[in-house]
């Protein structure tokens, strides 16, 4: 196990007792790493993670992709499920140089568990709905994330990265730069009432590390609605970078936990 896999367990175990977090089956199996095939594989990797993450009868479905090492079992996804096309964007393939979507991932998912005698994955947008507060859809993200957890199958997370950039008419508004998946491995199993954000656990496939940091209400509205309040909540994951490269001097950014990925 490597150091940084060991930090983050000693400052889980430190936060909260064990029996309080719900966690990945095997916390320490090997990450697969996107980069042993391209920059844009997050998403075959994220799902090869969470397989390989969750519990004896998900790993059956990692287990199941061809392949002798993660490259090669990343390019069985993409060549097979991959390549089919999509029923959410027609006319092109599910998986392409951008990446892909999380309904495509979703059902490149479902048609690798096909046959496996395994329940079928959803996927849910983490936008607040109509009436929803700001606080109740931080509790709709962990409520989802904890259950697929607890059922044996760490989520997949969708990030984007949106920048405040002046549009054509110089009016300043969000605008998405860049987008990410990674695996979630372990949460609190409660959210206290009136929390404001919960720590994870979670697998990046950029590079293949084991890494923590929060999802909570942004200090700045998002997509603010006519009262002011954020439409989405924001992941403060500093070691995983997503766009930032791409943000241009003194342009405010924010990375949002925009959907995922899981068995709910």
């Amino acid at each position: 196990m490597r150091i940084e896999v060991l930090a983050v367990c000693f400052a889980i175990a430190a936060e909260c007792p064990a029996q309080d977090w719900v966690k990945a089956a095997p916390l320490e199996a090997p990450a697969v790493n996107q980069l042993a095939v391209s920059g844009n594989a997050c998403g075959p990797a994220a799902l090869l993670n969470a397989f390989r993450s969750g519990n004896k009868d998900w790993a059956r479905a990692f287990g199941a992709v061809k392949g002798t090492n993660d490259r090669e079992r990343i390019l069985t996804v993409i060549r097979g499920v991959g390549m089919r096309p999509s029923a959410h964007a027609p006319g092109v393939a599910r998986w392409s140089r951008r990446g892909v979507n999380v309904a495509d991932l979703r059902d490149m998912a479902n048609e690798t568990t096909a046959g496996l005698f395994l329940p079928s994955l959803s996927e849910e947008v983490f936008f607040r709905q109509s009436r929803e507060t700001p606080e109740r859809l931080l509790a709709r993200i962990h409520q989802r994330f904890a259950k697929s957890l607890a059922k044996g199958l760490p989520p997949v997370l969708s990030i984007r990265r949106y920048v405040k950039r002046a549009g054509r008419d110089g009016t300043p508004a969000w605008s998405v730069i860049d987008a990410h998946f990674v695996t979630v491995t372990s949460l609190p199993r409660k959210l206290p009432r009136g929390a404001l954000s919960f720590p994870v656990a979670y697998i990046d496939p950029w590079g293949g590390r084991r890494l923590e940091g929060t999802l909570g209400i942004p200090a700045e509205p998002v997509f603010p609605d006519g009262s002011g309040s954020t439409s989405c909540i924001e992941a403060r994951f500093p070691k995983s970078a997503v766009g930032s490269s791409m943000v241009r001097k003194n342009e405010k950014s924010v990375l949002v936990a925009s959907a995922g990925i899981g068995r709910w």
